[in-house]
């Protein structure tokens, strides 16, 4: 029976890039696989079919000879024999089997620093007041973290002794297995757990991690100005490394409680502020707080009507970092008397007598325009 063309077998045209090959090639392998196809009898077939077209075409000397000559470059031992399952298959197969058997776990052992890993980051919310992200302050956290060991200083291994490398593995953290007598199957070491290494006498403190939890009290700057949602990154403060490994990161949330009557846009502040009918009409000056604890004078005038706003320049949030500031906007909220006494009634109905569309133009021009309307449909 004839050989089917390579890249007919992958699926790809013959201008297809290494990256599309093996592309092609973890996704047949993963359908065709005979494990996953055991009522199949053609799928070890189809499997080694997929693999020599693969074991061919990514090596761009054999590629360029089978472009040339076809299957005739690799007949009677030209280009090396057949093309069968190379010396490096295991390694090209390595990450479908991960994916395949949930075999992935961490890859390095010797290589990648004899089981030393990078502690992992850690993350603490703090909550602060708007007072305090105005005028800026410094901090002080308590977190429980995963330190270096003092006894053993992080090795892992009891004083005196030391960790050796994993008879299993021989220090590369990965063993292979062969399966069906034609590919091998790579995965995590279950002796050293991919670090490569053990330890016989481990360290009485820490067991053997390299690692104490202990209490500890870290100082956080908070920058005046600073908004809510801000991450601010403290690096190496985070959970110490495993057997000696970096450290990771301390990561701090910030948020911003509410305000009791402050709200914050930016670096601009509003404040809503009740004003007394007879001020609002009559004009008059109010006194009005301040984020920075003081206070500040507005003046009302004559008229003002619920709504409006006023500008107090320089007297909102800083911006982090810079000598500028916001602004401070004050929104007038004219409040409606209530509870009123009989002579405060009295008043009130004097002037409403006296009042005309002069006195409430707005009302006035209102009730004028629904009257034109129902005129209209009238007519």
């Amino acid at each position: 029976m004839a050989k089917r063309d390579y890249y007919e077998v992958l699926g790809v045209g013959r201008d297809a890039n290494e990256a599309a090959l093996k592309s092609a090639f973890r996704k047949l392998a993963m359908q065709c696989h005979p494990d996953r196809n055991p009522d199949d009898p053609t799928a070890e077939v189809r499997f080694k079919e997929i693999n020599e077209a693969y074991d061919v075409l990514k090596d761009p000397e054999r590629r360029a000879a089978y472009d040339r000559f076809g299957h005739a470059a690799f007949e009677q031992g030209g280009m090396g024999g057949g093309a069968g399952f190379g010396n490096d298959f295991a390694s090209a197969m390595s990450d479908i089997f991960d994916e395949f058997f949930g075999m992935s776990g961490r890859r390095g052992g010797a290589g990648g620093g004899r089981g030393r890993e990078r502690g992992a980051d850690l993350r603490y919310n703090l909550e602060i007041d708007l007072t305090e992200a105005f005028a800026g302050r410094t901090v002080e956290i308590r977190i429980p973290t995963p330190i270096t060991c003092d006894v053993c200083s992080g090795s892992g291994a009891k004083p005196g002794t030391s960790a050796t490398t994993c008879r299993t593995c021989g220090g590369s953290g990965r063993v292979r297995t062969s399966q069906g007598g034609f590919f091998t199957l790579e995965r995590t070491c279950p002796t050293c757990q991919g670090r490569g290494e053990t330890i016989a006498d481990p360290c009485g403190k820490c067991g053997g991690s390299g690692r104490i939890t202990r209490e500890r009290t870290l100082s956080v700057n908070i920058p005046a100005g600073i908004e809510d949602g801000t991450r601010i990154r403290l690096g190496d403060e985070g959970e110490a490394g495993m057997r000696g490994g970096p450290p990771g990161d301390l990561y701090i949330f910030l948020s911003i409680k509410p305000h009791d009557f402050f709200q914050r846009d930016g670096a601009d502040i509003y404040c809503r502020v009740p004003v007394a009918m007879t001020t609002a009409a009559l004009g008059g000056d109010i006194e009005v707080p301040t984020i920075d604890g003081g206070k500040s004078t507005v003046r009302v005038p004559e008229g003002t009507q619920t709504g409006r706003q006023f500008r107090v320049k320089g007297k909102g949030m800083p911006v982090m970092r810079t000598a500028q500031h916001g602004d401070m906007y004050i929104q007038v909220q004219v409040e409606t008397p209530r509870n009123l006494t009989r002579r405060q009634r009295e008043l009130l109905e004097e002037f409403r007598r006296e009042s005309s569309g002069d006195t409430h133009p707005d009302e006035h021009g209102f009730f004028a325009k629904v009257k034109d309307f129902f005129d209209g449909l009238g007519g």
